[in-house]
């Protein structure tokens, strides 16, 4: 009897061990797949980090780019006048010559980074404002070009005839001056366009036609 209660309980003590095994082996195999989720989950923040910082750089990048401010010198002769509006960059006077009744003008201007328009669109603008004695095309005569200085690209203007400008935006007044003068140009940088504009007696505007060069040459994006 002694022997079969004995028989009785090894099957008893051996199906609890064997479904205490099980229970470990289940709590190690949900453990598993915890760390497993874990390391998962680790793994896509990783990458998700890493791509975040790829975008912050890439923005940064960016934004370091279009940061800095267009450096030019104005050249001897050259009258720096104080600016009259906030989108004018720089003002000079440019002496007139002997005969001429005026001095010339050169203005610098910057309307903010996407402001302005476009070059052609600023070129064909300019090309407008001068009027052909005879009535032919201004368009035809005007010389346009497109350079590289100091890694800018500069698309100018060369144009002569009758000066028909507004003398302000929206005054509905115009100018109406014979043998005048236009050069005129666009400066692109990574901060956005610049515009250049030198009008004034033919004559005077020949007298500093090297000094204009000389100005357009010096500028410089840093």
């Amino acid at each position: 009897m002694l022997q079969a209660a004995s028989d009785d309980v090894a099957p008893a003590a051996f199906a609890g061990v064997e479904s205490l095994a099980r229970g470990m082996t289940f709590m190690r195999t949900k453990i598993i797949g915890a760390g497993a989720l874990v390391a998962a989950l680790c793994i896509c923040w990783a990458c998700g980090n890493k791509g975040a910082t790829a975008i912050s750089s890439q923005q940064s990048n960016a934004t370091q780019s279009s940061s800095g401010d267009l450096h030019f010198k104005a050249p001897d002769g050259w009258t720096t006048e104080q600016a009259s509006s906030s989108m004018r960059v720089a003002q000079y006077k440019l002496p007139k010559v002997e005969g001429d009744k005026e001095d010339a003008s050169l203005v610098l201007y910057y309307f903010g980074a996407t402001q302005g328009g476009t070059a052609q669109a600023n070129i064909d603008r300019w090309i407008s404002q001068m009027q052909q004695p005879d009535g032919s095309s201004s368009k035809d005569k005007a010389r346009t070009e497109t350079t590289t200085v100091n890694g800018l690209k500069l698309t100018t203007v060369d144009v002569m005839g009758t000066y028909t400008a507004e003398m302000a935006p929206g005054s509905k007044t115009f100018h109406n001056d014979e043998n005048y003068r236009l050069r005129a140009a666009v400066v692109e940088t990574p901060k956005g366009n610049y515009f250049v504009k030198l009008a004034g007696p033919a004559k005077t505007i020949a007298r500093w036609d090297q000094s204009y060069t000389d100005y357009l040459k010096s500028f410089e994006f840093k």
